[in-house]
């Protein structure tokens, strides 16, 4: 059996590969590490995430930006909307909140006087001043905690921006929306890039955990995943009966390119690979809680989309060893 320490340097070395990527880092905030705890920790925790994937399926966070508005005209619309033209409890990022068309009004006004000025109508090509976040759970969560998470998530991530929040429980899975003034109140302007969603997802994952709700922020490449998420256009389209035109449910599109499309599969034979590995080493583990984690492991990895489309070489070209070292994994 291999040694203790052996395992759990497998598991370092391929689980920040699957639960910790190294993205490029934005606005100088740090991806989620574990930097600071011991080794042993570092991969108990380790541990803990794959076990939450492969074993409980952990309720998976959405955190997605949906737009923005440049000029004041169509943020204040998105505030009419996400409130239902004020109807909806409003709440800002004091925590103050607020009802009815005259408070639409007043925090149109604040935003666009409170710093740089946002004129009403923005030029072709300007900058974003707003941002429109959303954050999702699915069907089942309890919308108050969702809220709750919510809130402590903007008072980690945008403290120094204006933000608007909004609950919609309405609706079959419970999500807040948010709007943030793109400049916070020293001059410094939010630019969420990839690495700062990623960062997000966790964020808003561990403030659900805080309040007792099981929840991942696992990537899609890492769970063998590969939807395309719509924007917020194509959801309200949907809803009102208006939406003529479909699109691809899966990153290998056409719309993306061959490149990307490319570039997508790659990751995800990124992550079997990883998965293999520490399956691998937790089944010559002398823990027997290992060794059924890795039996766990390789019951997933079969489940896995791209693992499925191995056997069809024709669809799949190059992936066909890959299904054949699953298959001859010991951890079955």
């Amino acid at each position: 059996m291999t040694e203790a320490p052996s395992v759990d340097n497998v598991l370092l070395q391929w689980g920040d590969r699957l639960f910790y990527p190294g993205n490029r880092i934005v606005r100088g905030r740090p991806q989620p590490k574990l930097g600071g705890l011991s080794a042993q920790q570092r991969a108990a925790t380790i541990r803990q995430r794959i076990e939450a994937t492969v074993v409980r399926r952990a309720p998976q966070v959405m955190v997605k930006v949906t737009g923005g508005g440049r000029g004041m005209k169509a943020i204040a619309a998105h505030l009419r909307y996400i409130s239902k033209n004020g109807r909806l409890d409003i709440e800002d990022e004091r925590g103050e909140t607020m009802q009815g068309k005259d408070a639409l009004r007043d925090l149109a006004d604040d935003w666009r006087y409170g710093g740089t000025l946002i004129a009403d109508e923005a030029e072709p090509g300007h900058r974003r001043e707003a941002f429109n976040i959303m954050l999702s759970m699915p069907r089942g969560t309890d919308p108050l905690t969702v809220q709750r998470a919510a809130r402590e998530f903007v008072q980690a991530e945008l403290a120094d921006h204006k933000v608007v929040m909004v609950l919609h429980d309405h609706q079959a899975h419970p999500h807040v929306h948010i709007s943030v003034r793109a400049e916070s109140k020293y001059g410094q302007r939010l630019n969420p890039r990839k690495a700062d969603l990623h960062r997000w997802r966790e964020v808003f994952a561990e403030k659900l955990r805080g309040h007792g709700i099981e929840a991942e922020a696992t990537r899609q490449a890492t769970r063998g995943r590969s939807r395309n998420f719509d924007p917020l256009w194509r959801l309200k389209a949907r809803e009102e009966g208006r939406l003529r035109t479909s699109r691809h449910g899966t990153k290998s599109g056409t719309k993306m390119g061959a490149k990307s499309g490319e570039k997508a599969r790659a990751t995800r034979e990124q992550a079997v690979e990883a998965w293999l590995q520490i399956g691998r080493a937790l089944t010559l583990s002398g823990d027997p809680a290992d060794r059924d984690l890795a039996r766990s492991i390789a019951a997933f990895i079969k489940d896995l989309p791209i693992a499925r489309r191995a056997v069809e070489p024709s669809r799949a070209p190059g992936l066909a060893p890959a299904r054949q070292r699953i298959d001859r994994d010991p951890g079955r």
